[in-house]
């Protein structure tokens, strides 16, 4: 009697039934909200680096372009892009992409050098294409001294005179050939950054205090430093005012929890500019539910430096979410279903975490039980432990696991960032409310 043969299930790593997904739902799924190689609470980075490579393989090099220029644009992710252009270069699909591609993802002079570090990570006699020689060359001509210089230093494992020799860009003009030869000669004019300034050893009250007053300081570093100001005693309304001309650039929704988490005095301030960057927005009519994971699993810091976590995520999300819909209630899930109060802000991310005890991932049981809306969005981790029913929803997945269950009638969204929430807005305007 001939056996038949069975179509292997897919499960979760908390023994749910997973969705059968294509290969570039599971690339998108192991891309948006990774830090690459940095391990997750059930993967190891490297284990999802390597199955992102080989995905690329058998995704359309088209395909695999735009999820690299969403995951660099939208998602604001700096190296898991060039992973996914290391990779495609390496086929002849993907170099014929090069063009395009490179000044998408090239956005600063040290993404050169990652890019390169990322290249011969497996293999450092791995030569360089052509189309990959021209496309970081090009990158070089989009740079004046200053970008040059700020990210020269440090202990790299490739140098940007490295890098240059390497490609052998071709200059504008005399002027960029002369920058050039001032880069690889180590000649280049020290920039004013924070960096350099602090590490001169003088006052740093004094010297926090001047790239305040002159904006000298981009939104990213600004939020790292208030502790560092508060410690240097700078003046309390200098740092205040510092806050409030934090431009979003390309910022995350988490960079302000972080703040907050190591700045309470500031919290005010922070929330209002938060809110300012990522909430104001049109707003989406209707009720909305809104189903927040608070699992042990949410809990794993994003990466082995960081303290912030997935469920930092999606209180951020969540934070945005209380602006954006017009009536919105949340709920959390571990292993009960709670509903929290109706706070916005700071307070909201503090009602999400304190709802109930991390422990168990009852998405399916939480879904059924919750109260029906016009609109409902799960954000979660997609590790279900049981079985998640079939609804029109969004699911919105903050890892990069291998299997999920958010498919088939449940319209899924992968990613972290603001970004993430104007996809329903741009989808429901395009196709309308039902999910």
């Amino acid at each position: 009697m001939a056996a038949l043969n069975r179509i292997q299930k897919e499960f979760t790593h908390e023994g749910a039934q997973a969705a059968r997904i294509d290969p570039f739902a599971q690339l998108e799924r192991s891309v948006m909200s990774c830090l690459l190689w940095e391990s997750e609470f059930y993967e190891n980075g490297e284990t999802i680096g390597q199955r992102i490579a080989e995905l690329v393989k058998i995704v359309p090099a088209e395909d695999v372009a735009r999820i690299a220029i969403q995951a660099k644009e939208d998602m604001r992710l700096r190296h898991v892009p060039l992973l996914l252009v290391r990779e495609l270069m390496r086929t002849k699909e993907g170099r014929a992409l090069a063009k395009d591609l490179f000044p998408r993802v090239i956005l600063r002079p040290d993404d050169i050098t990652e890019f390169l570090a990322i290249y011969w990570k497996d293999n450092k006699d791995e030569p360089l294409a052509k189309q990959v020689k021209k496309g970081l060359g090009d990158s070089f001509r989009r740079f004046d001294e200053y970008q040059l210089a700020k990210y020269n230093g440090g202990q790299k494992a490739v140098k940007l005179r490295d890098a240059i020799r390497i490609t052998r860009p071709k200059p504008l003009n005399e002027a960029q050939a002369e920058l050039w030869r001032k880069l690889v000669k180590g000649e280049l004019a020290t920039p004013d950054t924070w960096e350099v300034e602090l590490s001169r050893g003088g006052d740093k009250k004094v010297a926090w205090e001047r790239l305040l007053r002159e904006a000298r300081l981009g939104g990213l570093a600004m939020l790292r430093n208030v502790r560092n100001m508060t410690k240097a005693d700078v003046e309390v309304e200098a740092i205040r005012t510092g806050i409030r001309n934090v431009k979003t650039g390309r910022l995350l929704p988490i960079n302000f929890i972080a703040s907050a988490r190591h700045n309470p005095r500031f919290e005010p301030e922070l929330e209002v500019k938060f809110l300012a960057c990522f909430a104001e927005r049109a707003k989406l009519a209707g009720h909305t539910v809104m189903l927040v994971d608070v699992s042990g699993s949410m809990e794993a810091a994003l990466s082995g430096k960081s303290e912030l976590t997935r469920m930092d995520v999606a209180c951020s999300l969540a934070m945005i979410g209380r602006e954006m819909f017009e009536e919105l209630r949340v709920f959390t899930f571990s292993n009960s279903l709670v509903e929290v109060p109706g706070r916005r802000g700071f307070a909201l991310r503090d009602a999400i975490t304190n709802s109930q005890p991390h422990g168990g991932t009852e998405l399916g049981k939480a879904v059924s039980e919750l109260p029906t809306g016009d609109r409902l969005i799960v954000i979660t981790d997609e590790q279900s432990h049981d079985p998640v029913p079939q609804l029109n929803g969004y699911l919105i997945n903050v890892a990069s696991h291998q299997n999920g269950v958010g498919y088939g009638r449940w319209l899924h969204i992968d990613g972290w960032s603001d970004k993430v929430l104007d996809y329903i807005a741009k989808y429901e305007a395009t196709c309308g409310k039902d999910a």
